[in-house]
């Protein structure tokens, strides 16, 4: 006879076969079962008061992203992270992660920072957005109190971090935005130890919250999901402007900055609007970031949605380029000559990928080994 699962066990299940490789026994992370939450009677022992909030005469209001959510006593953020309880607001998604990962840099992708190294990815459930094609839906349109936990507090995660011979944390797969503050602790602890800080994100925050975060991070890939105000509405539940903002702030702020965007057919794959983004990024001083255009592959509500075909991403790093920007790669596409670097000064290659491995780097000291030219990035 068929099991039956409820959507809250399609979830459970749905995470567990996704992440139960996860991490290795031998790390000694605690797998936590299922926690019930009572968020109107008690916090539990992964809640932390919010860093960015204020009280309005209809409840508390998170000031972390531009959704900048209302709650009343009880009430939930959009998020699924954070809860008024007794007029105050508090982070249930504090030491939680429910996604604990060792991976290469190179899958996040951060092309030019520290290639070849290991990096301690974690994760909490939850995110700002509601992305039709999202390839981690499980987990980012679920809450903390739905998912199957690890007890991670950020003293823990500096410990396996170092314990996994990894450089670096990743604060990754689902919305880094909506554990802020597990983020942000967790990001002070690592610079203390020497440990770098990398951060995938939708770059959907208020730029107060991110200017405080961002002097606790290295290095930033965020998703440039299309370059239209009604594609991020209806595609994603945003808005373009934020992210905009929040590009321009990382590169003020000094952190390594790269950039992807996902291009999916019949919604991003317009090259005019791509032509228009790129012309901006180059314009606005961000013509050295790397750019990841990104294949498509039909996940969660865009099953229908064929993948990306190889033509349309050659055509759209082919007017990136055009356009000025200098690195231009094309993922989720192992094997093709677009994921390789090559120097702007010479135009050999100074870096050969194949998936996550690298083959060969011939960059010596941020430079061309053949002609000299200084290649952006932090490259040891």
């Amino acid at each position: 006879m068929a099991l039956k699962l409820n959507r809250r066990d399609f979830i459970r299940t749905g995470i567990c076969a996704g992440c139960g490789g996860i991490f290795l026994s031998s790390a000694g992370i605690g797998r936590k079962t299922f926690v019930s939450f009572a968020g109107d009677e008690q916090l539990w022992k992964w809640s932390r008061e919010a860093i960015f909030w204020e009280e309005t005469p209809r409840g508390v209001r998170c000031l972390v992203c531009p959704n900048e959510c209302t709650l009343r006593p009880g009430e939930t953020s959009d998020c699924r992270n954070r809860v008024n309880f007794k007029g105050k607001l508090y982070s249930i998604a504090y030491g939680n992660p429910c996604a604990v990962h060792v991976d290469p840099m190179e899958k996040k992708p951060l092309f030019h920072f520290m290639p070849g190294t290991l990096v301690f990815s974690i994760a909490t459930a939850g995110c700002n957005f509601g992305c039709l094609n999202c390839q981690n839906w499980t987990i980012s349109q679920a809450s903390p109190r739905e998912t199957d936990n690890y007890d991670l507090m950020p003293d823990r995660v500096i410990e396996k971090c170092r314990a996994s011979g990894c450089k670096s944390i990743a604060y990754t797969y689902s919305e880094p935005v909506t554990f802020y503050e597990y983020t942000y602790d967790t990001s002070i602890l690592a610079h203390k130890q020497g440990i770098y800080n990398t951060l995938h994100s939708n770059g959907y925050i208020n730029e107060k919250p991110l200017r405080a975060l961002a002097r606790q991070i290295d290095a930033a890939n965020i998703d440039l999901k299309s370059f239209d105000e009604s594609i991020y509405l209806k595609l994603n539940a945003g808005k373009l402007q934020p992210v905009l903002n929040t590009l321009l702030v990382l590169k003020q702020e000094g952190v390594w900055l790269e950039i992807t965007n996902l291009v999916i057919p019949g919604w991003t794959d317009d090259m005019k609007m791509i032509r228009a983004m790129c012309k901006w990024l180059v314009d606005k001083g961000l013509s050295d970031c790397p750019l990841h255009f990104s294949r498509f592959m039909p996940q969660y509500k865009l099953t229908q949605v064929a993948p990306t075909p190889v033509a349309i991403l050659q055509q759209a790093r082919s007017i990136a380029m055009e356009e000025g920007m200098k690195y231009v790669y094309i993922g989720n596409l192992p094997g093709n000559d677009a994921e390789n670097t090559y120097c702007p000064g010479c135009g050999k290659m100074v870096i050969e990928r194949k998936g996550y491995r690298i083959l060969s780097n011939n960059i010596v000291r941020g430079k061309c080994r053949f002609c000299g030219y200084t290649i952006p990035g932090k490259w040891e």
